[in-house]
C-alpha cells in the first residue's frame, strides 16, 4: 500500500490519524508491516522525526509495535475483549483533547491516599470479619439510609453500577424479557441486555428525562422492567423533574402488572440536579442504584443498591455464591470519603466545576448558534448535521469525541445526529474547542 498517499496532513498527528483510519478502516491489517519511518519520511518529505512522532503516538494507544529492526506492526485491534458498544466508544484516533471517555477529571477526585491511610490506621485486622459476616460495614449502611431519596428494605454494595444494573436484571428478567429504556441511553446497558437475551424497547426523553406516553407504550408492549438514569443522563445530560418522576410512577402503577424500575444514578454527588426517585411512589418496585466511581473514583468500584428486600435478598444471596462481597477495606474507605471535611468538600468543589464547565461549553457553542439544553452532569449531547463528518473535522483539530451511534437503543434507526462530549474534562481552551465543535456541527 502506498501509504503517503492517504496523508493529507503531514504533521505527525495528521500521519498518526491516516494510518488510524487505515486500520479502523479494514485497510491496514493485524499483522500488516508499515513503511520503515526513513522511506515514510522520504515519501511525505517530511523529517524522520516527524515520523517516529506520528509512529509513537500509534503505538501508545496500542494500534502498532514495534519491533526493532523487524519493522513497525499493525496489533490487533485493542478493545477486541470489550463488548460491541463498548468497543465503538473506545475506537479512535489518537488526539491532543480526548473528550470521549465519559470519565471524571482524576484532578477533581478526593486523595485517596489520606483516605487509606486513616482506614489502616484505626481497622485492626480482627475486625476485617467471616465469609457470613453481612456485606455491607453498618457505618456505610447508616449513611446510605441517611440520604437515601426513599425508604429502602434493604442496602447492599456491589462493584460500581453496571454490576448492580446486571446483577438486577437477573434476579427481575428471563431471557426473552422485554426491558424498557431510555433512548439515547447507555451503551453498556445496551451490551449487557443482548448479552442476557432481554429485548429494548426504547423510549423517547424529553428534557425533563424518559416520556410518559413513551413509557405506556412500553409497558403495553409488554416490557416488565424499566431502566433509567434518574439524573445527569448519559449522554444528554437531562434530569427527573419531582413531577415527571411522579407521571412515570403513575404509569407504572396504572399497568398494574408486576413492573420493576431500575434507577442508575450513576453521576451521585456530583450532579447538580435534585435525587429525585420513583421510589418515592414505588418504593416495592424500585431498585435505586448510586455509583461512587464519577465522584470518589472509578478505582473504587463502588455502587449502593437500595430497593424491596424481594429483590435485594435474591441478589446478596446470589453473590455469596461469587465474590460474596464487596471489600470491607474498601467500604471503610468510601465511609471515610463521606465522612471527612476535606474530602466532602473536595467532592463539592467538583460539582461546581463541572456545572461551570458545561455552563461554559453551552455559553460558548451558543456564540456560534448551536444550541444544547441545559443538562446536568460531566456529558454534552452535541447534535451534529452529519456523525462522520463532524468526528472527522474534530480529528482534523486534534478533538475527540464520542459517536452518537451507539447510544442509539435502535440502531437501525439511528439517525447519527449527534456526539456526546465530555464536557467534564474541559478545563482550558473552551472557545478554541466551541469553535472546532461548531464547525464540526455544520454541514
Amino acid at each position: 500500500m502506498d501509504l503517503a498517499s492517504h496523508v493529507d496532513d503531514r504533521s505527525p498527528r495528521g500521519i498518526a490519524a491516516a494510518v488510524a483510519r487505515l486500520v479502523h478502516g479494514g485497510d491496514l491489517l493485524p499483522g500488516d508491516r508499515l513503511p520503515t519511518v526513513r522511506a515514510l519520511a522520504v515519501d511525505l518529505g517530511v523529517s524522520p522525526a516527524t515520523v517516529s512522532g506520528a509512529f509513537q503516538a500509534l503505538a501508545t494507544v496500542g494500534l502498532v509495535a514495534s519491533r526493532g529492526r523487524a519493522g513497525t506492526y499493525v496489533l490487533p485491534p485493542p478493545a477486541a475483549w470489550l463488548p460491541p458498544r463498548y468497543r465503538d466508544l473506545a475506537e479512535g484516533a489518537p488526539a491532543r483533547l480526548d473528550l470521549s471517555t465519559g470519565t471524571p477529571d482524576p484532578d477533581l477526585l478526593p486523595a485517596l491516599g489520606p483516605a487509606l491511610a486513616r482506614v489502616a490506621a484505626r481497622t485492626p485486622a480482627a475486625e476485617a470479619g467471616t465469609y457470613l459476616s453481612t456485606p455491607v460495614v453498618p457505618e456505610l449502611e447508616s449513611l446510605l439510609r441517611e440520604s437515601w431519596p426513599f425508604v429502602p428494605q434493604r442496602l447492599t454494595v456491589v462493584d460500581g453500577a453496571v454490576d448492580a444494573i446486571s446483577r438486577t436484571l437477573e434476579q427481575v428478567a428471563s431471557f426473552g424479557d422485554r426491558v424498557a429504556v431510555e433512548d439515547p441511553g447507555f451503551p453498556p446497558l445496551f451490551d449487557l441486555l443482548d448479552q442476557l437475551g432481554l429485548q429494548r424497547v426504547p423510549c423517547a426523553l424529553d428534557r425533563n428525562g424518559m416520556r410518559p406516553d413513551a413509557l405506556d407504550s412500553a409497558l403495553a408492549a409488554g416490557a416488565t422492567v424499566v431502566v433509567l438514569q434518574p439524573r445527569a443522563q448519559n449522554p444528554t445530560g437531562v434530569g427527573l423533574t419531582p413531577t415527571r418522576a411522579r407521571e412515570l410512577a403513575a404509569v407504572v402503577r396504572r399497568h398494574g402488572s408486576p413492573v420493576t424500575v431500575v434507577e442508575d444514578d450513576h453521576c451521585g454527588q456530583i450532579s447538580s440536579a435534585r435525587d429525585v426517585s420513583l421510589g418515592t411512589w414505588l418504593p416495592d418496585a424500585t431498585v435505586h442504584v448510586r455509583s461512587y466511581s464519577k465522584s470518589h473514583g472509578p478505582d473504587l468500584r463502588l455502587a449502593a443498591v437500595g430497593g424491596p428486600a424481594r429483590v435485594l435478598d435474591a441478589l446478596v444471596a446470589r453473590r455469596m455464591l461469587g465474590p460474596g462481597w464487596t471489600s470491607r477495606l474498601l467500604q471503610h474507605v468510601l465511609v471515610d470519603l463521606l465522612t471527612d471535611p476535606a474530602a466532602v468538600e473536595a467532592v463539592a468543589h467538583a460539582r461546581r466545576v463541572y456545572f461551570a464547565r458545561r455552563r461554559a461549553l453551552a455559553t460558548a457553542l451558543a456564540l456560534f448558534d448551536v444550541h444544547v439544553d441545559g443538562g446536568d452532569g460531566i456529558n454534552l449531547w452535541l447534535p451534529v448535521h452529519d456523525e462522520r463528518t463532524a468526528l472527522l473535522r474534530l480529528e482534523a483539530a486534534g478533538i475527540r469525541a464520542a459517536p452518537g451511534t451507539p447510544f442509539a437503543a435502535n440502531r437501525d434507526d439511528a439517525t447519527g445526529g449527534h456526539l456526546r462530549v465530555t464536557v467534564g474534562l474541559l478545563a482550558a481552551d473552551v472557545a478554541e474547542v466551541a469553535q472546532a465543535l461548531a464547525l464540526a456541527a455544520r454541514p
